[in-house]
């Protein structure tokens, strides 16, 4: 059972007297959902991997998106004027608006990957003219060499298991075929598109972007990587998965006609060769982890351990990089008729 936020947390927003429920499914930060009648709101801990200083960050972009029209979380400051706490333990935590909508953990069809794409086309435009200084960077998120590297590391370890060591070895066999564009143009992004990170309407129109810790100058080519790896695995991250085609062509579609003709060539021709980057990046970040369990959270309710649950979520991940590569010149097609090439 997830703890009852601080009393002290409570009363420096002056929620103390507001219904407050956990709300499950997230990994990474401890969110409650507080009932107001004025608008229910979002309190969140903040995961310790990341600066609390992000939030001035994350105060700069929102804000500008929504001078643009976006529908975005905002922060609510504390009665004290600051967009975040500290409890008692030294716990960060901040307080947004909440945001309604329906949230996926896999695309259900084309169409929704066309209004993914719509949406995070709208949301890279609407940043595009932002010129912020960041405060706080999580720099190496998407180092692959790093991530390769360390999950290498891992297999040398005596005590592990086998099935770890035969899937990381094919993990780091895949990396080796990989030929993946750097030196890219940095843009301010999204830096973790996945489906589950959207939310919809009932009618099937995106509509908001959360999750927005992430936010930070990044490759396009990466951010749409990782966005496209999501959305066109029908099977969701967590089974057998494959990257399916027809989501593909409809994702950028929808990305494109919000983006036009924006990025550089260079980006992208980087697109598809990031789709299986990311992929195999996750997958050897799921595996070192299925040894350290130190990162990523986990289920208990349906996996006896995060080892478990890790190992799964590496298996999936390279099983898809296996879809994307096999199906290399057919996407490159797809995005040569788009007028991407």
């Amino acid at each position: 059972m997830s703890p009852l936020p601080p009393a002290s947390i409570l009363a420096a927003w002056k929620l103390a007297d507001r219904s407050c429920e956990t709300v499950s499914g997230g990994h990474i930060n401890l969110t409650f959902r507080v009932r107001d009648i004025s608008g229910d709101l979002c309190l969140q801990r903040l995961n310790p991997i990341f600066d609390p200083k992000l939030h001035e960050d994350l105060q700069a972009i929102t804000e500008h998106l929504h001078r643009k029209g976006l529908a975005t979380p905002r922060l609510q400051p504390s009665a004290g004027g600051r967009l975040w706490e500290k409890d008692e333990q030294g716990g960060i935590w901040r307080v947004m608006n909440w945001m309604e909508g329906e949230i996926l953990l896999a695309a259900d069809g084309p169409d929704r990957c066309r209004e993914a794409g719509r949406l995070l086309g709208t949301f890279h435009a609407a940043l595009w003219d932002l010129d912020h200084p960041f405060r706080a960077r999580r720099l190496g998120v998407h180092d692959t060499a790093a991530h390769l590297t360390k999950l290498e590391q891992a297999l040398r370890q005596e005590q592990v298991a086998p099935d770890i060591q035969t899937l990381g070895q094919n993990i780091l066999e895949t990396a080796c075929d990989l030929q993946l564009p750097n030196q890219l143009p940095e843009r301010i992004v999204h830096g973790d598109p996945k489906i589950s990170n959207l939310l919809f309407w009932p009618d099937g129109r995106a509509h908001c972007w959360v999750d927005l810790d992430t936010l930070a100058p990044m490759p396009l080519a990466i951010e749409l990587g990782d966005a496209l790896r999501s959305w066109c695995s029908p099977a969701g991250e967590e089974s057998k998965a494959y990257f399916d085609a027809s989501f593909f062509k409809a994702a950028m579609e929808g990305w494109l006609d919000s983006m036009g003709s924006l990025p550089t060539t260079e980006e992208k021709e980087a697109i598809l060769p990031w789709c299986a980057g990311v992929a195999v990046e996750l997958s050897a970040r799921f595996c070192a982890d299925a040894y350290h369990e130190s990162y990523f959270g986990w289920d208990p309710t349906r996996y006896a351990s995060a080892a478990e649950h890790n190992l799964l979520r590496a298996r999936s991940q390279l099983t898809l990089a296996h879809s994307i590569l096999a199906q290399k010149d057919r996407l490159q097609t797809i995005l040569d008729k788009l007028g991407i090439a």
